[in-house]
């Protein structure tokens, strides 16, 4: 039975199935199943245009493979067609989780209250909110780079410059995207699209909930193609995989809309911390979370209440062995880098990672006999340039132009040459 599309019109869908397709061959066009969906591109929009009015959408298959670097991990590289599905959800929903943005309801007292904790002392957790602020994974203008100089500024704030005590209080969940209850996460997204939408959007909230359902509930491990060997799985824990999975649990890292739905699913708990437990600086990029309070004893006492609300409301558990709460002087970890009073260090794992990197590409320039395609010659710049991205923010300069300049082979400088002060790598032309 087609679905009726009653907010938006036949065309206007079309037309915002074209910008999804675009959207997601922005970065994806020299892959095989970009390639091959471009032939013909226009028909095979149109089909599958066709199958989400008529109510007959069907993810297809995924490639299943792990990725060791930056750590290891299992990743479900969703097909080309259904990235495009991804970019078309997510071109919808994301700006009404933007523009919700709570009000500031935090004042100058930041004190230790047990009242306060218990929300007893008035409504600070408004459900059915958009993202605050300092949520900054999968989020236009925001990113790694931003937490991180969000964090730093939170500890220079809240320790006055580093003349006041202050203390962190670092946090992870445990396998997190593995854990997500897809139930309670599509409950999420169904009873908030309407609220925070407020009926003004120029598209059908029914069709694009049918689309979430289809991702949401679709289970990639029975349909997937799996890549490399069964040995690479060898040392991934069983609560990163979803193989492991209890069943309607996780979501596949690797889509965008997974991303996405990860900040969501954790949304009202960022609210939670924010106005129940009214801690002013507070960040998050996935699942990391970083607090920051001048009150020790507060952020030690508030750890029981943060594993409660996880537990009772979405299923998760913090894991165990992060949970980490130590004075400002002593720095913290985030997102690959070290935040310490007056500057930031790049980890050594990055470091490692990135030698490890242009080794492998010296390896497998070698074997080509020193000869790169022009689709190779992208994939090398894009990896290159993502490590030189995050380095070239921090004091780094003589590090990058020794992995440059003594490290990459010579025959790399065929074809790219140096940029803006070891910052970046650009192809010839």
């Amino acid at each position: 039975m087609p679905l009726r599309i009653q907010s938006m019109n036949s065309k206007k869908l079309l037309n915002d199935l074209f910008q999804a397709y675009y959207d997601a061959r922005r970065n994806k066009r020299n892959t095989i199943s970009a390639l091959k969906f471009e032939v013909d591109y226009e028909k095979k929009l149109f089909e599958l245009y066709e199958e989400i009015r008529n109510g007959n959408y069907q993810p297809g298959e995924s490639v299943c493979f792990i990725s060791f670097y930056p750590v290891q991990r299992e990743v479900f590289a969703a097909d080309f067609r259904d990235r495009i599905v991804h970019h078309l959800i997510y071109n919808y929903i994301s700006p009404l989780f933007e523009r919700q943005f709570t009000p500031h309801l935090l004042g100058r007292r930041n004190t230790f209250s047990p009242k306060r904790a218990n929300g007893s002392n008035g409504k600070y957790c408004p459900k059915g909110a958009g993202f605050i602020n300092d949520a900054y994974s999968c989020r236009e203008g925001k990113g790694t780079s931003y937490g991180i100089k969000r964090i730093d500024h939170f500890i220079r704030s809240c320790s006055r410059n580093y003349k006041k005590d202050c203390y962190i209080l670092k946090l992870d969940i445990k396998g997190y995207f593995m854990s997500m209850d897809r139930f309670i996460l599509y409950d999420k997204i169904e009873k908030t699209l309407p609220k925070i939408s407020g009926g003004d959007v120029d598209f059908d909230i029914g069709l694009i909930l049918y689309l979430i359902r289809k991702v949401i509930f679709h289970d990639p491990t029975k349909h997937c193609r799996v890549k490399g060997k069964k040995s690479d799985w060898q040392g991934l824990p069983a609560s990163k995989s979803l193989f492991c999975a209890k069943p309607n649990q996780g979501l596949p890292i690797g889509n965008l809309t997974s991303q996405l739905f990860g900040n969501v699913y954790l949304n009202d708990f960022d609210h939670f911390i924010k106005y129940n437990l009214r801690i002013k600086y507070y960040g998050r990029y996935v699942d990391d979370m970083v607090l920051v309070h001048q009150d020790k004893e507060y952020l030690r006492f508030i750890i029981p209440k943060l594993k409660k609300y996880l537990r009772e409301n979405i299923d998760l558990e913090l894991h165990p062995n992060k949970v980490y709460l130590q004075h400002f002087s002593k720095g913290v970890n985030f997102l690959g880098v070290i935040i310490k009073p007056y500057r930031v260090y790049i980890r050594n794992r990055i470091k490692g990672n990135f030698y490890k990197k242009i080794k492998a590409w010296n390896n497998y320039l070698k074997e080509k006999e020193n000869k790169l395609s022009k689709e190779e010659a992208r994939k090398f710049l894009s990896c290159v340039n993502s490590y030189l991205g995050l380095m070239k923010h921090y004091k780094t300069r003589k590090i990058r132009r020794k992995m440059l300049a003594k490290n990459l082979s010579v025959y790399f400088w065929n074809y790219f040459y140096i940029a803006e002060n070891y910052s970046k790598l650009v192809l010839r032309g």
